[in-house]
């Protein structure tokens, strides 16, 4: 897996994925949508850790610039 996401989009991810946890968290959304949100920040962390988003992959989006 080559990197193909830059520092901000790491970043911002990170931020969302935060944003996501706690209104689950806090019980701001609850329900199918609450997990759907849930199960959305795991995604996003994975991805910002190691750098690479499969789906930048399968449309050949680069946000990194080497």
């Amino acid at each position: 897996m080559k990197r193909n996401m830059s520092n901000l989009d790491r970043l911002i991810r990170v931020v969302v994925a935060a944003v996501f946890a706690y209104l689950y968290f806090s019980g701001v959304v609850t329900g199918v949508l609450g997990v759907i949100l849930l199960v959305l920040a795991v995604v996003f962390l994975l991805t910002s850790v190691v750098s690479f988003c499969p789906l930048y992959a399968l449309f050949k989006i680069k946000t990194y610039k080497a």
